[in-house]
């Protein structure tokens, strides 16, 4: 048969880390040093291991319903992004999704028009910037600031020059992905001042917003003036929660949105498998307790890469996991730096696609699978890579 490609696939991105991780999962034998994916090598809360377990033997957790999530995670999601916007939510302004990019796509499938923009930060996951093109929606891309050696910052000028007649939402993440740029107060202060002046949404992909380092504040914008009704938040048990094979996320909305999300989320996927839902319930809840030492080991994972890297042109995360070599600097793009690390035993991904001030000229190496004593010597093989 003849078959003519959708057109509404024809800017998505290929994401990369799928095919470096196939190139090293084809090699068992070799002990690559795997940076190229977002796993994470430290176990989930042991209280949420075990009602895994005793969950996949309950009748009860064998369902589908409700539709809406479990009655538990739902109360325990909507309380979490509560406390952290200090913005009062209940289980009725809450609805669980299969992960959170599930959920966000549902937010932009329940929310924007074919053709609206959504202002997204450069560089952004590419996997974002994809379900904005798969729901209609037209990314306009505010660039980070990029320093070789510091943290990346917010263009505020750039921020404000993305702002038309045509824009819809903001679809923003703090630490963003794949930089470990931080928004601060001041930065946060900014998106609600466009928000509300142009009466734009706000979509928060939480998933990372506590991963944050050298103690910096942890600021949830539905808190602001004129922001609790305009802000959908959009939350994962992956990457804080460390439950990435869950696949369970929540969103928490304002009460005039819900109807909507709720309608996308019943066409599309409806819930996560329900074994998985009070175990995230729990973990959720614990998380104040168990989060410290996580981000402790975090941290010290990307002071020992920035440490190997340093004098090269990397960006310092401020929180996150993956930190990124502009290697554009030594001629090259980030495809030909990948072949040349995976000779050197390092898996490490392009981005290729996730920007367009930053993109390609960079690599990514994520510290949040391999330890702080495998993580020595990379410098040794980041050099050589670059002089082969």
């Amino acid at each position: 048969m003849t078959r003519a490609r959708p057109s509404r696939l024809h800017a998505i991105a290929g994401i990369g880390v799928d095919r470096m991780g196939s190139i090293a999962d084809a090699e068992p034998g070799r002990d690559y040093l795997r940076l190229e994916n977002l796993d994470v090598d430290i176990p989930p809360d042991p209280q949420a291991i075990a009602r895994t377990r005793r969950a996949a033997a309950a009748d009860a957790d064998n369902s589908y319903l409700p539709f809406v999530g479990q009655d538990h995670l739902r109360a325990v999601a909507a309380a979490h992004v509560g406390r952290m916007a200090g913005v009062p939510y209940t289980a009725s302004d809450c609805v669980i999704s299969a992960g959170g990019l599930s959920g966000i796509l549902n937010v932009l499938l329940a929310t924007i028009e074919t053709g609206d923009e959504v202002i997204v930060t450069d560089p952004t996951y590419a996997g974002l910037i994809n379900r904005v093109r798969l729901a209609g929606g037209v990314p306009c891309f505010a660039p980070l600031r990029f320093t070789p050696g510091g943290a990346w910052t917010l263009d505020r000028a750039a921020l404000r020059a993305c702002v038309t007649a045509r824009t819809r939402a903001m679809l923003l993440m703090s630490p963003s992905m794949p930089s470990g740029g931080l928004l601060d107060a001041e930065d946060w202060t900014l998106v609600a001042e466009l928000c509300v002046r142009h009466d734009l949404l706000l979509i928060l992909d939480s998933a990372m917003e506590r991963l944050v380092f050298d103690a910096a504040p942890v600021i949830h914008p539905a808190g602001l003036p004129g922001m609790a009704d305009r802000t959908i938040t959009v939350g994962s048990s992956a990457k804080e929660l460390r439950m990435i094979g869950w696949r369970v996320g929540w969103i928490v909305a304002p009460p005039a949105f819900m109807p909507d999300l709720v309608a996308v989320s019943l066409a599309n996927v409806v819930v996560p498998v329900g074994i998985g839902q009070d175990a995230v319930a729990i973990a959720l809840e614990r998380s104040p307790d168990t989060l410290p030492a996580y981000v402790a080991e975090l941290q010290a994972r990307r002071d020992a890469l920035a440490e190997e890297l340093r004098g090269l042109p990397f960006g310092l995360p401020r929180g996150g996991w993956s930190m990124l070599l502009r290697v554009g600097d030594f001629g090259l793009d980030g495809a030909a730096m990948s072949q040349r690390l995976l000779a050197e035993g390092v898996c490490a991904t392009a981005m290729a696609g996730w920007g367009e001030t930053h993109g390609a000229q960079y690599i990514r190496f994520v510290f949040s699978n391999e330890p702080v004593s495998r993580l020595k010597g990379l410098g040794a093989r980041v050099r050589r890579a670059l002089r082969a």
